[in-house]
Formats: structure tokens, C-alpha cells, sequence
């Protein structure tokens, strides 16, 4: 959400620039930040809360002027907005940005109130293209042709979930799996999806990256280990939904948005969480973009880790021992952030086509 937040306050200032003389009226035509920002490298991993964008270079291109001077410009303009803790020129001609603790954790909040739409965006916007509806995985000959298909339609669903125009190919074509007097499929995914669930199976393929070779293991996908990462990422959600749930049994809750104290979001791990969540939009049209559903698959892998990070060192709960939260309004905020990680995952999942754990 954050990188979606900048790029549109520097769509406003690339155009007030155009308006005063300040950039020449070609750079009024020039590609959005949007989809261009990356994790600033200063620290490993990147800093929660701070974004590089290569926008400078693609404005310079065509304004003919030097990135540099178009990155400070651009700097200072978001220097004056009061959720922007600091904007500079990095590497070269970067914009990187860095938001206040704040802004960070009023995701939190945002993430929570908007539910699945958290994930969608205005990234692709104007890009048109035609993808299947759904794929019909049980009949596909080889495990590398159910791959493609499912490619094919988790792309078109991350491409309209990060605005794009997508037309339905094949409206024919639907995820299904064999009922019991079901006939044996031609190819090995029918089976597969009958032992495992159509969720496991989909999930495994879409984390497959293209040229890859592919072969599913039907036990291995629904193993119920940390290790295998379908089921990693469905525990976290699991684990959130399961956490509001004794909350509200505790007569525990979020509270109103209007009594958010986001300053008590301030832990590491909480920041960190924070930090993966706020790049979904971004990840969802990355890969979009380039038809790799995995990329998705690689984020909500990282961002069920983020999230049991912070659950065992910052419950939300009274009963999680020492790093328990003391207070109500600790309570809280860390409340809101275990449901913004619930939606998150949950966003992710369903584009993938995996569905949702029971019970979330």
C-alpha cells in the first residue's frame, strides 16, 4: 500500500512541476513510479518503511534532463508531507523514501478495513489482455501443462487485481477436482487433487517458477510441517484467524480505528511484519507482470514468517508470557495487526486460486 501511496503523491508532483516549467510537458507522459519501486538495500533484507524507485531514469529519459537533479526534485517535494519522515537521492538518480513509524503501522488499520481489496491497485492500469477464466486442471496430459494453465489464469487474476483490463479466454475452463464416481483422469493432477485438496495442489504448482521441471508429490503438499510451505502459510492465517478468536472470547478487540495508537507497533518484529505487508500490492503486480505466479508464492511465504515472528515475540494475547501485551490498548494495536496479517495472507491465497483455510 505504501509504494502505491508515494507513487500517487509523485504523479502530483510531476505534474505540478509541468505545470510551473520545472520538468519539460514530455515528462507528463512519462511511465508512473507505480511497479517501480524495490526494498531500500541500506540494510539486509531492506528497512521496514523505506522505498527506492528507478522513476528518476525513466522521467530523465525523456524530460533530457539528468536523474539526479530530477530525484532531488521529486525529494524535495515529499519532504513536506508530514507522513514522510525523509526523502533523498541514492545510487546514482534512486528516489528513496522512507515513511514515518506512523504511517507504517496505519496499515495495520487500513489493511484490516479494506479485507481483500488490500491487495489490489491501480499498477497495471491501461494494460489489456485475455487470460482463462480458470483451469481445468484434472484433464491437463503432464503435470508441466497443468502448470501452464494454471499460470495462465493465477496471471490474468493478479493482472485485474492490479487493474488491468483482462478478458476471460476460456470462461469454459474451471479449477476442478474429481467427485467420487469420477472417471480416472488422463493426467497425474487428478489424483493428486483428490488425495490432497485442489488448494495444496494449486499452491504447489503456482510457486513452481517457469522452465522449471514439474512434478508434484501429493503427500508432500499437504504435510503439516513448517517445512512445506503450503502449509506454513496456511497456518499463519490459521494461527491469526485463531488468535481473534480466543480474543474475543477474552472480551478482547481491535477497538474502534479512531483509538489506533500506532506507536505502540513499535517492536522489530511488528515493524518488520509491517514493513512485508505494506509491499502486497506491489508484489501482486510484479507478478502479474511477468506471468510468475511464484513471486507471489515467495512473498506470502515470507510474510507467514514475518508474521509468526511477531506472534511469539508480541502477543496480542495476556496468556503469550513475558512479551505478552500488558495493557488494552497494547492489546489493541497489536489486534489490528494480527488482522491485517489474517487479510493479507488471505488476499494472497485467494489469487492464487488456494483458497482460504477453514475456519478463517
Amino acid at each position: 500500500m505504501l509504494p502505491c501511496d508515494i507513487s500517487a503523491e509523485l504523479a502530483r508532483l510531476v505534474a505540478a512541476a509541468v505545470a510551473t516549467g520545472e520538468l519539460p510537458p514530455a515528462a507528463a507522459g512519462a511511465p508512473g513510479t507505480a511497479g517501480s519501486w524495490r526494498p531500500h538495500r541500506g540494510q539486509p533484507g531492506g528497512a521496514p518503511g523505506t522505498y527506492s524507485s528507478s522513476m528518476p531514469f525513466q522521467l530523465a529519459a525523456r524530460a533530457g534532463r539528468g536523474a539526479r537533479g530530477i530525484a532531488a526534485l521529486l525529494a524535495a517535494g515529499l519532504a513536506g508531507r508530514d507522513w514522510v519522515s525523509a526523502a533523498s537521492v541514492t545510487g546514482g538518480g534512486y528516489l528513496t523514501v522512507t515513511v514515518t513509524a506512523d504511517a507504517l503501522a496505519g496499515l495495520a488499520v487500513r489493511v484490516t478495513l479494506a479485507g481483500p481489496a488490500c491487495a489490489r491497485s491501480d499498477i497495471l492500469r491501461g494494460q489489456c489482455l485475455r487470460a482463462p477464466g480458470g483451469a481445468n486442471l484434472v484433464t491437463a496430459p503432464t503435470w508441466a501443462q497443468a502448470q501452464q494453465r494454471l499460470t495462465a489464469t493465477v496471471s490474468g487474476r493478479l493482472a485485474l487485481a492490479a487493474g488491468a483490463q483482462v478478458t476471460d479466454s476460456q470462461d469454459s475452463e474451471r479449477i476442478t477436482s474429481p467427485g467420487p464416481a469420477a472417471e480416472v483422469p488422463p493426467g497425474p493432477a487428478g489424483p493428486a487433487i483428490a488425495f490432497a485438496g485442489a488448494d495444496a495442489i494449486c499452491y504447489a504448482l503456482a510457486r513452481i517458477p517457469a522452465g522449471r521441471a514439474v512434478v508434484i508429490d501429493a503427500e508432500k503438499s499437504v504435510r503439516q510441517v513448517l517445512g512445506n510451505p503450503f502449509f506454513a502459510v496456511s497456518f499463519a492465517h490459521a494461527d491469526a484467524s485463531a488468535t481473534l478468536r480466543r480474543a474475543a472470547d477474552l472480551g478482547l478487540s481491535r477497538g474502534d480505528p479512531a483509538g489506533f495508537a500506532p506507536r505502540l507497533l513499535a517492536e522489530p518484529a511488528e515493524r518488520a511484519l509491517l514493513g512485508v505487508i505494506s509491499w502486497l500490492p506491489e508484489r501482486v503486480a510484479g507478478a502479474a507482470r511477468r506471468r510468475r505466479p511464484h513471486e507471489l508464492t515467495r512473498y506470502l511465504e515470507e510474510l507467514a514468517a514475518a508474521y509468526l515472528d511477531a506472534a511469539e515475540g508480541c502477543p496480542a494475547l495476556p496468556a503469550g508470557g513475558r512479551s505478552a501485551a500488558r495493557d488494552a490498548a497494547t492489546a489493541s494495536a497489536r489486534l489490528w495487526l494480527v488482522d491485517a496479517a489474517r487479510t493479507s495472507i488471505g488476499a494472497g491465497l485467494e489469487l492464487l486460486g488456494a483458497g482460504v483455510p477453514a475456519g478463517g
